[in-house]
């Protein structure tokens, strides 16, 4: 994969997608009748933390990834206004596209340029005015100190350089500015996880970010969702 043009000029980040199509196999039986993103946090489903938070950093547009019980997210959130946003869905086949495939198709639905990208199945009280505008390379990753669900981390830290050394490693905390152009133009299968190509491209130094230390969950057992209540409650 080639990388021309990598500098992207643009006024403002305006523009991000929130990722929502998983199943949410190890959160049953909650997620048999509801979608992790509308899981409840705070006394509000996660969804509505990521739009409010995005909203009061400048974006503007919004698009959410549906699959699996995508109806109920997409009659949660509606066309966004009454989070003072521009929402359009990316509906996705039963079985969802994975993260990379997920993203690839959503960019049909973006404006050219960077675009922003958060999980919809953490919570956290990350400021996103603290992204770069743009990535210097192919991406911008927010990482976090490896909680204890995952020690080994996902990429290794050094400066402000993301690599795939051993040490020191961290977490992505499933938050990022992302090019377009990390996303390849043609696929065989559409399907297809994000991991690899942003191990491709910090192999070849394309990949910056910065290192979260404020509050952070990943909702992604029922385990691990009434940890992060019992904080919530007791913070």
């Amino acid at each position: 994969m080639s990388y021309p043009n990598l500098r992207i000029t643009t006024p403002l980040v305006r523009q991000a997608i929130i990722l929502a199509a998983g199943r949410g196999e190890r959160l049953r039986p909650l997620t048999d009748s509801r979608p992790k993103p509308l899981i409840e946090l705070a006394g509000r489903p996660l969804i509505d933390h990521h739009l409010d938070r995005l909203r009061q950093a400048g974006v503007t547009d919004c698009v959410v990834n549906i699959a699996y019980l995508g109806a109920l997210i997409a009659e949660h959130v509606g066309d966004g206004t009454r989070y003072g946003l521009r929402i359009r869905l990316s509906k996705e086949p039963e079985g969802a596209l994975e993260t990379g495939g997920g993203i690839r198709q959503a960019l049909a639905l973006l404006a050219p340029g960077p675009f922003i990208t958060v999980n919809a199945d953490i919570f956290c009280d990350f400021d996103f005015l603290t992204l770069p505008v743009t990535p210097r390379g192919l991406s911008h990753l927010v990482l976090i100190d490896n909680p204890p669900h995952h020690p080994a981390g996902d990429f290794s830290f050094e400066g402000d350089l993301v690599g795939n050394l051993l040490y020191p490693r961290f977490t992505f905390s499933g938050i990022a500015v992302h090019s377009p152009q990390l996303f390849p133009v043609t696929v065989e299968n559409p399907r297809f996880p994000l991991a690899p190509l942003l191990r491709k491209a910090a192999a070849n130094g394309l990949v910056t970010g910065q290192i979260h230390r404020g509050q952070w969950f990943d909702i992604g057992t029922l385990r691990r969702l009434e940890e992060a209540r019992t904080a919530m409650a007791t913070s």
